[in-house]
Protein backbone atom coordinates (compact mmCIF):
# COMPACT_ATOMS: atom_id res chain seq x y z
CA UNK A 1 0.00 0.00 0.00
CA UNK A 2 2.70 2.10 1.09
CA UNK A 3 4.63 1.68 -2.26
CA UNK A 4 1.36 2.03 -4.23
CA UNK A 5 0.87 5.71 -2.44
CA UNK A 6 4.26 6.48 -3.02
CA UNK A 7 3.91 5.94 -7.11
CA UNK A 8 0.49 7.82 -7.19
CA UNK A 9 2.55 10.84 -5.59
CA UNK A 10 5.43 10.75 -7.58
CA UNK A 11 3.30 10.05 -11.32
CA UNK A 12 2.62 13.48 -12.80
CA UNK A 13 0.55 14.54 -15.41
CA UNK A 14 0.13 17.79 -17.54
CA UNK A 15 -3.77 18.18 -17.19
CA UNK A 16 -3.47 21.87 -19.08
CA UNK A 17 -1.95 23.72 -21.71
CA UNK A 18 -2.58 27.54 -23.43
CA UNK A 19 -0.71 29.00 -25.69
CA UNK A 20 -0.67 32.85 -26.95
CA UNK A 21 -0.05 33.38 -30.49
CA UNK A 22 3.25 34.22 -30.76
CA UNK A 23 4.52 37.82 -32.04
CA UNK A 24 6.89 39.97 -33.65
CA UNK A 25 8.32 41.98 -30.82
CA UNK A 26 6.82 45.84 -30.94
CA UNK A 27 3.72 44.75 -33.51
CA UNK A 28 0.88 44.35 -31.15
CA UNK A 29 0.06 46.61 -27.93
CA UNK A 30 0.25 44.13 -25.22
CA UNK A 31 2.76 43.61 -21.83
CA UNK A 32 3.92 40.75 -20.27
CA UNK A 33 1.11 40.69 -17.96
CA UNK A 34 -1.45 40.41 -20.99
CA UNK A 35 0.08 37.65 -22.19
CA UNK A 36 0.77 35.67 -19.01
CA UNK A 37 -3.04 36.17 -18.28
CA UNK A 38 -4.08 34.83 -22.13
CA UNK A 39 -1.05 31.84 -21.72
CA UNK A 40 -2.92 31.08 -17.52
CA UNK A 41 -6.70 31.29 -18.54
CA UNK A 42 -6.14 29.27 -21.69
CA UNK A 43 -4.40 26.59 -19.80
CA UNK A 44 -6.84 26.63 -17.04
CA UNK A 45 -9.61 26.07 -19.19
CA UNK A 46 -8.08 23.34 -20.99
CA UNK A 47 -8.07 21.62 -17.81
CA UNK A 48 -11.46 23.14 -16.38
CA UNK A 49 -9.67 24.28 -12.78
CA UNK A 50 -10.01 27.40 -11.28
CA UNK A 51 -6.97 29.13 -10.80
CA UNK A 52 -7.65 28.30 -6.85
CA UNK A 53 -6.86 24.68 -7.88
CA UNK A 54 -3.48 26.31 -8.32
CA UNK A 55 -0.70 25.90 -5.29
CA UNK A 56 1.96 27.55 -6.95
CA UNK A 57 3.21 28.79 -9.90
CA UNK A 58 6.73 28.69 -11.80
CA UNK A 59 7.35 31.37 -13.58
CA UNK A 60 10.12 31.93 -16.84
CA UNK A 61 11.57 34.55 -18.37
CA UNK A 62 14.22 36.53 -19.43
CA UNK A 63 13.40 40.05 -20.15
CA UNK A 64 12.31 41.61 -17.24
CA UNK A 65 13.02 42.79 -13.80
CA UNK A 66 13.19 40.64 -10.48
CA UNK A 67 9.16 39.50 -9.85
CA UNK A 68 7.49 39.62 -13.21
CA UNK A 69 6.55 35.98 -12.69
CA UNK A 70 4.76 37.85 -9.78
CA UNK A 71 2.99 40.82 -11.99
CA UNK A 72 2.03 38.26 -14.52
CA UNK A 73 0.08 36.22 -12.33
CA UNK A 74 -1.64 38.06 -10.45
CA UNK A 75 -3.66 38.86 -13.49
CA UNK A 76 -4.88 34.96 -13.03
CA UNK A 77 -5.73 35.72 -8.85
CA UNK A 78 -4.64 37.04 -5.96
CA UNK A 79 -4.44 33.37 -3.61
CA UNK A 80 -1.13 33.89 -2.00
CA UNK A 81 0.41 30.94 -3.40
CA UNK A 82 4.27 30.62 -3.35
CA UNK A 83 5.44 31.92 -6.95
CA UNK A 84 9.10 31.07 -7.94
CA UNK A 85 10.64 33.12 -10.64
CA UNK A 86 13.23 31.51 -13.08
CA UNK A 87 15.61 32.12 -15.74
CA UNK A 88 17.69 29.67 -17.74
CA UNK A 89 18.05 31.32 -21.20
CA UNK A 90 16.26 29.86 -24.02
CA UNK A 91 15.50 26.61 -21.64
CA UNK A 92 14.07 29.06 -19.40
CA UNK A 93 10.24 27.57 -20.01
CA UNK A 94 11.13 23.81 -19.61
CA UNK A 95 13.39 25.08 -16.72
CA UNK A 96 9.78 26.31 -15.23
CA UNK A 97 8.08 22.92 -16.38
CA UNK A 98 10.72 20.81 -14.53
CA UNK A 99 10.38 22.59 -11.13
CA UNK A 100 6.73 22.75 -11.43
CA UNK A 101 7.10 19.09 -11.75
CA UNK A 102 9.68 18.62 -8.66
CA UNK A 103 7.07 20.32 -7.12
CA UNK A 104 4.59 17.85 -7.43
CA UNK A 105 6.63 14.98 -7.05
CA UNK A 106 8.05 16.15 -3.39
CA UNK A 107 4.72 15.73 -2.44
CA UNK A 108 4.43 19.76 -1.43
CA UNK A 109 1.96 20.24 -3.57
CA UNK A 110 -1.12 18.78 -6.18
CA UNK A 111 -1.14 20.97 -8.45
CA UNK A 112 1.71 23.75 -10.10
CA UNK A 113 1.42 26.02 -13.11
CA UNK A 114 4.44 26.59 -14.88
CA UNK A 115 3.77 30.01 -16.81
CA UNK A 116 6.45 31.47 -19.39
CA UNK A 117 6.23 34.98 -21.27
CA UNK A 118 8.56 37.54 -22.84
CA UNK A 119 8.40 40.65 -24.39
CA UNK A 120 11.43 41.14 -26.62
CA UNK A 121 13.63 43.06 -29.18
CA UNK A 122 14.29 42.45 -32.87
CA UNK A 123 17.66 40.62 -31.03
CA UNK A 124 19.37 39.34 -28.51
CA UNK A 125 21.15 41.40 -25.96
CA UNK A 126 22.28 41.82 -22.23
CA UNK A 127 20.84 44.80 -20.02
CA UNK A 128 23.67 44.58 -17.58
CA UNK A 129 27.40 45.51 -19.14
CA UNK A 130 29.21 46.19 -15.81
CA UNK A 131 29.86 42.77 -15.00
CA UNK A 132 30.52 39.55 -16.03
CA UNK A 133 28.57 37.89 -18.69
CA UNK A 134 27.34 34.17 -17.89
CA UNK A 135 27.91 33.42 -21.71
CA UNK A 136 31.32 34.93 -21.69
CA UNK A 137 33.50 31.87 -21.21
CA UNK A 138 31.09 30.19 -23.67
CA UNK A 139 32.24 33.17 -26.10
CA UNK A 140 35.78 33.81 -25.56
CA UNK A 141 36.30 29.79 -25.79
CA UNK A 142 34.30 30.15 -29.07
CA UNK A 143 37.11 32.01 -30.35
CA UNK A 144 39.78 30.15 -28.32
CA UNK A 145 39.08 27.35 -30.57
CA UNK A 146 39.44 28.54 -34.00
CA UNK A 147 36.04 31.20 -34.17
CA UNK A 148 37.12 34.81 -35.81
CA UNK A 149 36.54 37.37 -33.56
CA UNK A 150 34.72 40.69 -33.91
CA UNK A 151 31.23 40.85 -35.10
CA UNK A 152 29.53 38.80 -37.46
CA UNK A 153 27.50 41.80 -39.01
CA UNK A 154 27.84 45.25 -38.49
CA UNK A 155 24.12 45.66 -38.01
CA UNK A 156 23.69 43.32 -35.14
CA UNK A 157 24.93 43.62 -31.71
CA UNK A 158 27.46 41.66 -30.10
CA UNK A 159 25.15 39.11 -28.35
CA UNK A 160 23.39 38.44 -31.49
CA UNK A 161 26.44 38.10 -32.99
CA UNK A 162 27.74 35.51 -30.88
CA UNK A 163 25.09 33.19 -30.73
CA UNK A 164 24.85 32.71 -34.35
CA UNK A 165 28.19 32.57 -34.89
CA UNK A 166 28.62 29.54 -32.17
CA UNK A 167 26.01 27.78 -34.10
CA UNK A 168 27.41 28.33 -38.00
CA UNK A 169 30.57 26.97 -37.13
CA UNK A 170 29.22 24.05 -35.16
CA UNK A 171 27.37 23.84 -38.57
CA UNK A 172 30.60 23.94 -40.68
CA UNK A 173 32.55 21.59 -38.07
CA UNK A 174 29.90 19.22 -38.49
CA UNK A 175 30.48 19.52 -42.59
CA UNK A 176 33.47 18.87 -42.24
CA UNK A 177 33.45 15.99 -39.89
CA UNK A 178 31.08 14.07 -41.98
CA UNK A 179 31.59 15.40 -45.82
CA UNK A 180 28.38 13.06 -46.51
CA UNK A 181 26.41 15.94 -45.00
CA UNK A 182 26.09 19.31 -47.12
CA UNK A 183 24.24 22.80 -46.79
CA UNK A 184 21.49 21.18 -48.56
CA UNK A 185 20.18 18.66 -45.63
CA UNK A 186 20.17 22.15 -43.50
CA UNK A 187 17.98 23.80 -45.78
CA UNK A 188 15.51 20.97 -46.22
CA UNK A 189 15.33 21.22 -42.39
CA UNK A 190 14.30 24.62 -42.54
CA UNK A 191 12.03 24.15 -45.94
CA UNK A 192 10.54 21.46 -43.77
CA UNK A 193 9.91 23.67 -40.69
CA UNK A 194 7.88 26.44 -42.71
CA UNK A 195 6.08 24.27 -44.49
CA UNK A 196 4.81 22.26 -41.20
CA UNK A 197 3.93 25.96 -39.37
CA UNK A 198 1.25 26.82 -42.27
CA UNK A 199 -0.88 24.00 -40.32
CA UNK A 200 0.12 26.11 -36.61
CA UNK A 201 -2.70 29.32 -36.50
CA UNK A 202 -0.62 30.22 -33.66
CA UNK A 203 2.77 30.65 -35.30
CA UNK A 204 5.08 34.05 -36.05
CA UNK A 205 5.66 32.82 -40.09
CA UNK A 206 2.74 30.96 -41.39
CA UNK A 207 3.93 30.20 -44.92
CA UNK A 208 6.60 28.18 -47.06
CA UNK A 209 9.50 29.82 -47.58
CA UNK A 210 11.29 28.44 -51.29
CA UNK A 211 14.34 26.26 -50.82
CA UNK A 212 16.43 28.86 -53.06
CA UNK A 213 15.41 31.70 -50.63
CA UNK A 214 16.60 29.80 -47.51
CA UNK A 215 19.67 28.78 -48.82
CA UNK A 216 20.72 32.49 -50.54
CA UNK A 217 19.15 35.29 -49.12
CA UNK A 218 19.91 37.28 -45.96
CA UNK A 219 22.83 35.41 -45.15
CA UNK A 220 24.15 35.92 -41.83
CA UNK A 221 27.12 33.56 -41.12
CA UNK A 222 28.16 30.79 -43.26
CA UNK A 223 26.26 28.56 -43.70
CA UNK A 224 23.62 30.25 -41.76
CA UNK A 225 20.85 32.24 -43.30
CA UNK A 226 17.99 34.64 -41.62
CA UNK A 227 15.30 31.98 -43.24
CA UNK A 228 17.64 29.05 -41.01
CA UNK A 229 16.93 31.50 -37.88
CA UNK A 230 14.43 31.11 -34.95
CA UNK A 231 12.99 34.88 -35.08
CA UNK A 232 12.88 36.79 -31.45
CA UNK A 233 8.89 36.90 -30.73
CA UNK A 234 6.53 38.01 -28.16
CA UNK A 235 4.12 35.78 -26.23
CA UNK A 236 3.18 33.46 -23.58
CA UNK A 237 2.95 29.76 -22.73
CA UNK A 238 1.53 27.58 -19.17
CA UNK A 239 1.03 24.12 -18.36
CA UNK A 240 -0.47 23.14 -15.41
CA UNK A 241 1.02 19.99 -13.62
CA UNK A 242 -0.37 17.71 -11.27
CA UNK A 243 -0.11 14.46 -9.38
CA UNK A 244 -2.33 11.31 -10.01
CA UNK A 245 -4.64 11.35 -7.05
CA UNK A 246 -5.89 15.37 -8.18
CA UNK A 247 -6.04 13.69 -11.71
CA UNK A 248 -8.56 10.97 -10.45
CA UNK A 249 -10.08 13.22 -7.80
CA UNK A 250 -11.12 16.02 -10.34
CA UNK A 251 -11.82 12.97 -13.18
CA UNK A 252 -9.07 14.66 -15.40
CA UNK A 253 -8.17 11.26 -17.00
CA UNK A 254 -9.30 12.16 -20.26
CA UNK A 255 -7.34 15.48 -20.80
CA UNK A 256 -4.02 13.73 -18.98
CA UNK A 257 -0.92 13.28 -20.86
CA UNK A 258 2.02 11.88 -18.25
CA UNK A 259 5.86 13.06 -18.28
CA UNK A 260 7.73 9.58 -17.95
CA UNK A 261 10.82 11.30 -17.68
CA UNK A 262 12.57 14.66 -17.66
CA UNK A 263 16.12 15.65 -16.65
CA UNK A 264 18.56 18.88 -17.41
CA UNK A 265 21.92 18.34 -18.02
CA UNK A 266 24.46 21.57 -18.10
CA UNK A 267 27.57 22.22 -18.84
CA UNK A 268 30.06 19.61 -18.50
CA UNK A 269 33.86 19.49 -19.15
CA UNK A 270 33.33 18.29 -22.68
CA UNK A 271 31.16 21.23 -23.42
CA UNK A 272 35.05 23.59 -22.99
CA UNK A 273 36.75 21.02 -25.55
CA UNK A 274 38.14 21.40 -28.89
CA UNK A 275 34.22 21.33 -30.83
CA UNK A 276 31.81 23.86 -31.79
CA UNK A 277 28.96 21.33 -31.42
CA UNK A 278 29.67 20.82 -27.85
CA UNK A 279 29.99 24.44 -27.04
CA UNK A 280 26.41 24.65 -28.46
CA UNK A 281 24.53 21.84 -26.59
CA UNK A 282 25.41 18.84 -28.21
CA UNK A 283 26.74 16.49 -25.00
CA UNK A 284 24.53 17.99 -22.88
CA UNK A 285 21.30 17.33 -25.23
CA UNK A 286 23.01 13.38 -25.26
CA UNK A 287 23.85 13.10 -22.21
CA UNK A 288 20.17 14.16 -20.91
CA UNK A 289 18.00 12.04 -23.62
CA UNK A 290 20.07 9.15 -22.28
CA UNK A 291 18.76 9.63 -18.93
CA UNK A 292 15.14 9.63 -19.63
CA UNK A 293 15.53 6.77 -21.92
CA UNK A 294 17.01 4.56 -19.59
CA UNK A 295 14.53 6.67 -16.59
CA UNK A 296 11.68 5.53 -18.68
CA UNK A 297 12.31 2.01 -19.86
CA UNK A 298 11.55 4.01 -23.88
CA UNK A 299 14.02 4.16 -26.42
CA UNK A 300 13.92 6.51 -29.65
CA UNK A 301 11.80 4.02 -31.58
CA UNK A 302 9.14 4.21 -29.63
CA UNK A 303 9.00 7.93 -30.14
CA UNK A 304 6.07 8.93 -32.18
CA UNK A 305 6.59 12.88 -32.50
CA UNK A 306 9.31 15.65 -31.58
CA UNK A 307 9.40 19.28 -30.09
CA UNK A 308 13.16 20.26 -30.92
CA UNK A 309 14.92 23.18 -30.31
CA UNK A 310 15.75 24.42 -34.05
CA UNK A 311 16.91 27.81 -32.96
CA UNK A 312 18.96 27.12 -36.08
CA UNK A 313 18.48 24.25 -38.53
CA UNK A 314 21.80 22.90 -38.16
CA UNK A 315 21.06 22.12 -34.32
CA UNK A 316 17.84 20.37 -35.42
CA UNK A 317 20.66 18.18 -37.53
CA UNK A 318 23.00 17.73 -34.58
CA UNK A 319 19.67 16.65 -32.12
CA UNK A 320 18.94 13.81 -34.62
CA UNK A 321 22.31 12.32 -33.29
CA UNK A 322 22.21 13.45 -30.30
CA UNK A 323 18.41 12.23 -29.35
CA UNK A 324 19.37 8.89 -30.95
CA UNK A 325 16.53 9.06 -33.94
CA UNK A 326 20.36 8.29 -36.22
CA UNK A 327 24.13 7.66 -35.25
CA UNK A 328 26.79 10.36 -35.33
CA UNK A 329 27.16 11.37 -39.19
CA UNK A 330 23.63 9.85 -40.06
CA UNK A 331 21.41 12.67 -39.27
CA UNK A 332 21.12 13.71 -42.90
CA UNK A 333 20.18 10.61 -44.46
CA UNK A 334 16.87 11.11 -42.39
CA UNK A 335 15.90 14.40 -43.70
CA UNK A 336 16.83 13.56 -47.01
CA UNK A 337 14.67 10.39 -46.50
CA UNK A 338 11.75 12.12 -45.40
CA UNK A 339 8.19 11.90 -47.07
CA UNK A 340 5.55 14.18 -47.15
CA UNK A 341 1.97 12.84 -46.14
CA UNK A 342 -1.72 13.85 -45.18
CA UNK A 343 -3.09 13.39 -41.89
CA UNK A 344 -6.80 12.65 -41.43
CA UNK A 345 -7.66 16.35 -40.97
CA UNK A 346 -5.84 16.94 -44.60
CA UNK A 347 -2.39 18.75 -43.03
CA UNK A 348 0.90 17.58 -45.03
CA UNK A 349 3.30 16.48 -42.48
CA UNK A 350 6.99 15.56 -42.74
CA UNK A 351 7.76 11.89 -41.26
CA UNK A 352 11.46 11.24 -41.13
CA UNK A 353 13.11 7.94 -41.41
CA UNK A 354 9.31 6.17 -42.11
CA UNK A 355 9.23 6.85 -38.09
CA UNK A 356 9.71 10.70 -36.54
CA UNK A 357 8.02 13.92 -37.26
CA UNK A 358 9.80 16.00 -36.00
CA UNK A 359 8.69 19.81 -34.66
CA UNK A 360 5.33 19.64 -36.27
CA UNK A 361 4.26 22.98 -34.85
CA UNK A 362 6.92 24.66 -37.38
CA UNK A 363 9.71 24.85 -34.91
CA UNK A 364 11.00 28.09 -33.37
CA UNK A 365 12.13 28.77 -37.16
CA UNK A 366 8.59 29.60 -37.83
CA UNK A 367 6.62 29.14 -34.83
CA UNK A 368 9.21 32.23 -33.04
CA UNK A 369 10.84 32.09 -29.91
CA UNK A 370 9.88 34.01 -27.13
CA UNK A 371 12.84 32.61 -24.93
CA UNK A 372 10.55 32.23 -21.49
CA UNK A 373 7.85 30.67 -23.18
CA UNK A 374 9.22 28.79 -25.83
CA UNK A 375 9.38 25.05 -24.20
CA UNK A 376 6.55 25.22 -22.49
CA UNK A 377 5.00 26.24 -26.20
CA UNK A 378 7.13 22.98 -27.39
CA UNK A 379 5.44 21.22 -24.13
CA UNK A 380 2.18 22.42 -25.12
CA UNK A 381 2.60 20.83 -28.74
CA UNK A 382 3.04 18.00 -27.51
CA UNK A 383 0.55 17.18 -24.71
CA UNK A 384 -2.22 18.19 -27.68
CA UNK A 385 -0.42 15.61 -30.16
CA UNK A 386 -0.81 12.89 -27.18
CA UNK A 387 -4.48 14.36 -26.71
CA UNK A 388 -5.11 14.08 -30.41
CA UNK A 389 -6.41 17.38 -30.74
CA UNK A 390 -3.50 18.99 -32.64
CA UNK A 391 -5.98 19.10 -35.91
CA UNK A 392 -3.68 20.13 -38.84
CA UNK A 393 -0.54 19.67 -37.42
CA UNK A 394 -1.39 15.95 -35.88
CA UNK A 395 0.50 13.17 -35.91
CA UNK A 396 -2.16 10.25 -36.30
CA UNK A 397 -1.49 7.49 -33.15
CA UNK A 398 1.22 9.21 -31.79
CA UNK A 399 1.73 7.40 -27.85
CA UNK A 400 5.26 9.41 -27.34
CA UNK A 401 6.68 12.58 -27.57
CA UNK A 402 9.70 13.77 -26.85
CA UNK A 403 10.98 17.53 -26.23
CA UNK A 404 14.34 19.24 -26.56
CA UNK A 405 14.86 22.72 -25.22
CA UNK A 406 18.67 24.10 -24.69
CA UNK A 407 19.92 27.56 -23.45
CA UNK A 408 23.44 28.49 -23.52
CA UNK A 409 24.76 29.49 -20.30
CA UNK A 410 24.00 26.46 -20.59
CA UNK A 411 21.37 24.02 -19.68
CA UNK A 412 20.17 21.36 -21.85
CA UNK A 413 16.15 19.54 -20.78
CA UNK A 414 14.73 16.78 -22.19
CA UNK A 415 10.91 15.64 -21.48
CA UNK A 416 9.61 13.01 -22.46
CA UNK A 417 5.64 12.40 -22.78
CA UNK A 418 3.21 9.42 -22.80
CA UNK A 419 -0.20 8.80 -23.36
CA UNK A 420 -1.04 7.48 -19.75
CA UNK A 421 -2.42 3.66 -19.65
CA UNK A 422 -5.87 3.51 -17.87
CA UNK A 423 -5.94 5.87 -15.20
CA UNK A 424 -8.48 3.89 -11.65
CA UNK A 425 -11.34 6.07 -12.25
CA UNK A 426 -13.14 7.99 -8.51
CA UNK A 427 -14.21 5.61 -6.10
CA UNK A 428 -17.52 6.87 -5.00
CA UNK A 429 -17.98 7.39 -1.42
Amino acid sequence: MALSLMRSKMRTFVVGVGVTKFEKPMTKAWDYPDMGKEAGEEALKDAGLAYQNVKAVVASYCYGEPTCGQRAVYNLGLSGVPIFNVNNNCSSGSSALMLARRLVQSGMEDCVMALGFEKMESGLSEKYTDRTSPVKRHMDHMVNIGADPGLIQPRLNQMTSDVVKLFAYAAREYLNKYPHATLDDMVEISYKNHKQSINNPKATLQRVISREDIKTKIPLCDPITFWMSAPTADGGAAAIVCNEDFVVANNLQHRAVEIVAQHMVTDMDSSFGRSFQDLSGYGMAKEAARRCYQDSGLTAQDVDVLEVHDCFSCNELFMYEALQLAEEGKGPDLIRNGKWFKNKKGGEICKLGGKWVVNPSGGLESKGHPIGATGLAQCAELVSQLRGTANLKQVDGAKVALQHNFGIGGAAVVTMYQRPGQLQKQSKL
